[in-house]
């Protein structure tokens, strides 16, 4: 079964070797029609401490790595 990629933006590199990434997705309203940006965070693994916070990146699910970290940062300029 292939491996989910999702691309979003660094909104935190306080940890060692964790980002938090935002990725917002669209939805459409069910009555309005309008399109709502929805939002979720993931924390995600980053071995080199490369990232930092602006950052837009790739990432890409993995085996669990702690309680809440399963993606790892797959590279930047997603």
């Amino acid at each position: 079964m292939p491996k989910r990629i999702l691309h979003g933006v660094v909104v935190s590199d306080a940890a060692d070797k964790t980002v938090i990434v935002r990725v917002e997705r669209r939805i459409m309203h069910p009555l309005y029609k309008k399109f709502i940006r929805r939002s979720k965070k993931f924390m995600a693994h980053d071995e080199n401490n490369a990232c930092k916070a602006g950052d837009r990146v790739s990432i890409q699910e993995c085996r669990p790595l702690s309680k809440r970290k399963t993606w790892q940062v797959l590279a930047g300029d997603a």
